[in-house]
């Protein structure tokens, strides 16, 4: 099981002979996948929170915190998701995303740019060359309300377009109710949809009530064969909080012991600062590992942290603070 008891056996056979036993048989049928999910391990709600606020407290200065910084922003997933969303709006993003500081050429781009299906078009010709990746939300987003066809046909439209990441959010309501097989072959439809397409599977745990809730959902979605776990759409309060990060950064450290696969965590909604960026970051290295320090394996979801983070630059480069004025605002 995951969380400690995997065996060196299993961690090997995973990696030479594809997955071991308890996870092929954990997607056998819907009482299998039931009895899997509710075999594991219950959190310890106090133990987790205390865990999460003393590494929060981790002091990181000078170069580290540059290095920091640097990393935060290449992590970034700049998204405009607005009902009045235009392509010139996603045209002044993708320049962003390209030149985060057009007066300091030296800082990385950043790691995607998230838009609507109908818009990705507009992103992948602007970020064509530059190895920037095109996210587009999909499936209903943000609210997951629909039927399987719609949400395959949004996947595909962005597919179509060139989107080389595509977001997806989980049948809330079947998941609570515990139609876990339901929510598996939905995502898994999705996957198939996606082509060369990387998919995060959005769980909006703010909506799953329990930190438990949490990690069930977090392994179902890889099961079903998510490539990053998300925390949320950020229209719904709480979104992303520290707490449940380290959930789903157990998740995938545990997956990556039993499978030899490394699968990512994208936090998202509510994270604006850089103090706030960089506890993140001491979590993925506390709790996954250094492996997971990597826009590949984590993402932030956000739009205003950008501004931050670049002003939090400036400060370390030149002593003091430029303020808004300094950076384009989105």
């Amino acid at each position: 099981m995951p969380s400690g008891s995997t065996t060196t056996a299993q961690a090997t056979d995973a990696v030479s002979g594809g997955p071991p036993p308890e996870l092929t048989e954990a997607s056998r049928d819907e009482t299998s996948l039931r009895r899997f999910l509710h075999a594991l391990p219950g959190i310890d709600q106090v133990g987790l929170e205390q865990r999460a606020a003393t590494l929060a407290t981790r002091s990181v200065k000078k170069d580290a915190k540059r290095w920091a910084i640097d990393a935060a922003i290449s992590m970034v997933d700049l998204t405009t998701l607005e009902g009045a969303d235009t392509p010139g709006k996603v045209r002044a993003l993708t320049a962003k995303a390209r030149r985060p500081d057009p007066e300091y050429p030296d800082v990385p781009p950043v790691g995607a740019v998230c838009v609507y299906p109908d818009l990705a078009g507009v992103a992948v010709r602007d970020l064509a060359g530059t190895g920037i990746g095109v996210a587009s939300v999909a499936t209903a987003f943000p609210s997951g309300r629909s039927n399987r066809q719609v949400k395959l046909a949004d996947t595909a439209m962005a597919v179509e377009a060139g989107a080389t990441e595509i977001d997806m959010v989980i049948d809330r309501g079947a998941f609570l109710t515990g139609r876990y097989g339901l929510v598996l072959e939905e995502i898994q439809a999705v996957k198939a949809a996606c082509g060369d397409a990387h998919l995060k599977v959005i769980l909006e745990t703010g909506e799953l009530a329990t930190y438990d809730n949490v990690r069930r959902a977090s392994w179902l979605a890889l099961l079903a064969g998510a490539d990053f776990i998300k925390t949320s759409t950020g229209k719904v309060s709480p979104a992303a909080t520290l707490p449940v990060t380290h959930v789903m950064l157990q998740a995938v450290r545990d997956w990556h012991a039993l499978t030899g696969e490394h699968r990512g965590v994208k936090p998202a909604g509510g994270i604006r600062g850089t103090k706030d960026a960089i506890r993140y970051l001491v979590a993925v290295r506390e709790v996954a590992g250094p492996a997971w320090l990597t826009p590949r394996l984590f993402r932030f979801g956000a739009s205003s942290l950008l501004n931050d983070l670049l002003m939090q630059r400036r400060r370390q480069l030149t002593g003091h603070y430029s303020g808004a004025d300094y950076v384009s605002v989105d």
